[in-house]
C-alpha cells in the first residue's frame, strides 16, 4: 500500500526494547519503571468483591463517581485546591492516555508545544501525530533545571501548550516553588495551556512538598493536571489515571476522551475509591520509596558510579564516567548482555542525544533485587 507514515522516525520504545533484552539474557530488570512486588492484598480483595458483585459493565464516561469524589478529596487534602468531581475530574486509561487526549483536544496543525528534555518518550509523538510542532528546551545539566529566560524567548504567538513534568522522569528531580511561580507569570494572560504530568506526585523526598500546579490558582486556571494510580498503588498494569482541569477545559478534554477510550475498567475504579479512603495510602508513600532510594544508594556506595541527585520518583541516575567512555546506549546494552543488569540510557529521552554518561535505574524493587543489582554494579 502507498501511504506516508505520520510518525516516520518512531520505532519501538526503549522500555520495550530493554525489557525484552532483559528477558532474553535473564538479566535483572531495573530499566522499565514497575515494581517487582505485588500491590496490597486488601486492594486485590476489594477488586474481587466488586467483580463478583456484578460491577462489570461500562463505567460512566467521566469515571466512577466514588473515585472522582476520592480524587477531589485527595487534591484538597494535599494541595488545598478544589476540583468539582462532576465537571473537573476525569478517569483515564493511565496517564499516557491523559496526556495524549490533552494534546489531541487542543493542538492543531502548526501549533507549537514546548517540552523539556530529557522528556518522557510519549510527549513528542503525541504532539507530532496531531500536527503540532515540538519546541524542545534542554534542561540545564547538572541538576536538570529549567532556564526560564530561555522559555520566555521560546514562546511565540504560535505557542499553544507547555508540557511540564514533576517529579521528573527520567532525571528523578523536582520543580521548586519558584519554578511554578515563574511559569505562572510567563503564561498569565496568554492563550497557552499548561499540561502538568504529575504521575509521581506522592514520591517527593527529604521533607520537601510536591509543587503541584493545583497549588497556584492562576496557573491552575489554564492548566491540565495528569496523574496516575499505577505508581501510587504499585499496580502499573491497572492503567488507571486521572485528569483534572477547570470546567471549560475539561469539557473539551472529554469530547476527545469519550471517543478514544470512552470509559475505564469499572470494578477496579470502585476498588480504588474504597482503598483511597485510607489517606495514608498516598500520604505515607514518600517514606516507603525514600527508604528504598536510601538503601539502593547505600548498597552502591562502594561502586565507581557517581550518584546524581534524586529528589523524587522511583528512578535514580548513575554516572559511569569513571568506568567507561562508551556511549550510554552501548554501555546499557553491554551491561545487560554481559553483566545481567538492565538500565535505560538517558540520551534516548532527548532529541540531540547528549552524552553525559548517565543511566537510569528503577529502585521500585524488592530488597533482594536491589542487593543482586548492587553486587553487579560494585564489580564494574
Amino acid at each position: 500500500m502507498d501511504f506516508t507514515s505520520k510518525l516516520p522516525h518512531v520505532g519501538t520504545s526503549i522500555f520495550t526494547v530493554m525489557s525484552a533484552l532483559a528477558r532474553e539474557h535473564n538479566a535483572i530488570n531495573l530499566s522499565q519503571g514497575f515494581p517487582d512486588f505485588n500491590c496490597d492484598k486488601k486492594l486485590i480483595e476489594l477488586t474481587a468483591g466488586f467483580t463478583s458483585g456484578g460491577f462489570n459493565q461500562y463505567a460512566p464516561m467521566q469515571g466512577a463517581l466514588p473515585l472522582r469524589e476520592q480524587i477531589a478529596g485527595l487534591i484538597q487534602n494535599c494541595y488545598q485546591a478544589i476540583y468539582h468531581p462532576d465537571s473537573e475530574i476525569t478517569i483515564t486509561a493511565g496517564a499516557t492516555q491523559g496526556i495524549y487526549t490533552s494534546i489531541a483536544a487542543f493542538i492543531r496543525p502548526g501549533d507549537e508545544v514546548i517540552i523539556f528534555e530529557p522528556a518522557y518518550d510519549s510527549y513528542r509523538p503525541a504532539i507530532e501525530v496531531n500536527g503540532g510542532i515540538v519546541k524542545a528546551i534542554a534542561l540545564d545539566y547538572p541538576g536538570f533545571t529549567i532556564n526560564w529566560a530561555t522559555v520566555k524567548k521560546t514562546i511565540t504567538h504560535k505557542t499553544r501548550m507547555i508540557l511540564i513534568n514533576t517529579p521528573h522522569n527520567p532525571s528523578g528531580t523536582t520543580l521548586a516553588e519558584n519554578d511554578l511561580k515563574e511559569l505562572e507569570k510567563l503564561v498569565a494572560g496568554k492563550n497557552i495551556i499548561v499540561v502538568s504530568d504529575e504521575v509521581y506526585e506522592h514520591m517527593v523526598f527529604d521533607g520537601n512538598a510536591h509543587q503541584s500546579v493545583a497549588r497556584y490558582k492562576q496557573l491552575a486556571s489554564q492548566s491540565i493536571i495528569v496523574s496516575s494510580f499505577g505508581k501510587t498503588i504499585h499496580a502499573t498494569g491497572w492503567k488507571i489515571g486521572y485528569v483534572t482541569a477547570p470546567k471549560a477545559i475539561m469539557e473539551e478534554f472529554r469530547k476527545v476522551h469519550q471517543f478514544l477510550v470512552f470509559s475505564v475498567n469499572h470494578p477496579f475504579q470502585l476498588a480504588l475509591a474504597d482503598y483511597l479512603k485510607d489517606s495514608s495510602v498516598y500520604l505515607q508513600l514518600h517514606h516507603f520509596y525514600q527508604t528504598k532510594r536510601d538503601y539502593f544508594r547505600q548498597l552502591i556506595s562502594c561502586s565507581r558510579f557517581t550518584m546524581e541527585p534524586c529528589t523524587g520518583t522511583y528512578f535514580h541516575l548513575l554516572n559511569y564516567k569513571n568506568i567507561s567512555d562508551e556511549s550510554d546506549t552501548e554501555f546499557a546494552l553491554r551491561l545487560t548482555k554481559e553483566k545481567g543488569l538492565a538500565a535505560i540510557p538517558l540520551s534516548v529521552f532527548s532529541s540531540n542525544k547528549p552524552q553525559n554518561h548517565l543511566l537510569r535505574f528503577c529502585f521500585a524493587k524488592k530488597e533482594e533485587t536491589l542487593e543482586r543489582a548492587a553486587e553487579i554494579l560494585c564489580t564494574l
